[in-house]
């Protein structure tokens, strides 16, 4: 009794208030129980590349994993090896020239990123600008910070572009950071050079930094884009990249940042006072993985994706869905029939009629509350499956 009286005087720090728990983790309990009762669910929710990075980057961390000189900390600033390589990718398929010792920095994943840069640039109080919808982490860790967020629009009338008459009528004052992710997640909206230029020249106008988060330039998409290919935009813009679906290595957790040299020392001072570097192994096989073939790239980037793309199409015409065939990336954004109140009506019959789990677009924000994203991270068998069991549910 002592105990428990204890414990109700102790209290979570009141940012835990700002922020619920993440989607995805909540409803993996649910899935889990209904495996447990024996239901086979097939997820078609989450964007993990369910294929195996290339041979020679698996070989390559299994060789230094076996080396006695491997296993101490790492810089925080990461290894030369690996920010070498990342500025030889950004040279070979942006034609973006980098400084590999003064304009990258290694992440352990984009996530992760999102902290460390808005610690660097945003104080309490202070606004962020964030994409609605959008990745729901932008949100959140801004909130668990003290940041104030700010939408803005993404609508399919503007091709889920930025509408930047209304952010010029928006209240600027006091904004620091405008978070951007083109190819865009979740709506599979493609960079443009033109959308990438009028974002450089909003940063530099208003004194904003964007952060462009770019990781699905490579999926479905044989010309990728970057931010940083628009002149003037390392002066006022951060990119970040990651090698968890362009080189299927998610729980790898190997992202980076490219920006000017001021900004980098900024974000690696904050960096440097919360981890102690990735294992040595995993950035010299990521620098290997960075010199995957173009061949390598199109089979497991675009031939793979793209059959799984026409089941997923077939799916979402099933369900009565209507989407947009010029979309790139992992996923398939589609509009629900108005005989549905809204996305999660939908998502959970789907779920609970025909066991199977795609994601309604409400948690990406209002602006997805009529719209669903399957993702193709699942082998085409169990896509076919899944688009067997909604026929059967829709009969």
């Amino acid at each position: 009794m002592t105990e428990n009286n204890h414990s109700t005087l102790i209290k979570p720090a009141k940012r835990i208030d700002a922020v619920a728990e993440y989607y995805f983790s909540r409803k993996l309990k649910e899935i889990a129980r209904l495996n447990a009762e024996g239901q086979d669910i097939i997820s078609l929710a989450i964007g993990s590349p369910d294929m195996p990075p290339s041979k020679k980057t698996i070989d390559k961390l299994c060789e230094v994993a076996r080396q006695d000189d491997a296993h101490g900390y790492q810089p925080s600033a990461g290894t030369p090896e690996l920010r070498q390589a990342m500025a030889e990718f950004y040279k070979r398929w942006y034609g973006v020239e980098l400084d590999p010792q003064t304009e990258i920095q290694p992440f352990i994943g984009s996530k992760e990123g999102i902290l460390h840069v808005t610690l660097a640039f945003v104080n309490p109080g202070e606004k962020v600008l964030v994409p609605n919808p959008g990745y729901p982490t932008y949100t959140s860790l801004s909130k668990i910070l003290g940041a104030e967020v700010t939408y803005y629009n993404l609508t399919e009338e503007n091709g889920w572009q930025p509408d930047f008459g209304e952010l010029e009528r928006m209240d600027l004052s006091n904004v620091k950071l405008m978070w951007t992710n083109y190819p865009n997640m979740p709506t599979g909206a493609a960079a443009h050079i033109e959308t990438y230029r009028k974002l450089v020249d909003f940063a530099k106008r208003h004194g904003i930094v964007v952060v462009n988060d770019n990781p699905y330039s490579f999926i479905l998409n044989e010309h990728p884009l970057s931010l940083l290919q628009v002149e003037g935009a390392k002066d006022c813009c951060i990119e970040f990249n990651s090698m968890s679906k362009s080189h299927n290595m998610p729980g790898w957790r190997i992202g980076m940042c490219a920006t000017n040299s001021t900004f980098i020392q900024w974000i690696l001072k904050v960096k440097s006072n919360i981890d102690s570097g990735i294992f040595r192994g995993l950035q010299l096989a990521a620098a290997e993985a960075y010199h995957n073939s173009d061949e390598w790239h199109k089979q497991a980037n675009i031939e793979i994706y793209t059959n799984r793309r026409k089941l997923a199409e077939q799916i979402m015409t099933e369900l009565g869905c209507t989407f947009d065939k010029s979309q790139v990336g992992m996923f398939l954004w589609g509009k629900i029939p108005d005989i549905y109140t809204n996305a999660e009506e939908l998502t959970e019959k789907v779920l609970h009629r025909a066991r199977v789990f795609i994601t309604p677009g409400f948690i990406f924000g209002s602006n997805g509350e009529r719209y669903i994203r399957i993702s193709l991270c699942a082998k085409d068998t169990k896509i076919k499956e899944a688009l067997e069991r909604i026929k059967n549910m829709t009969a």
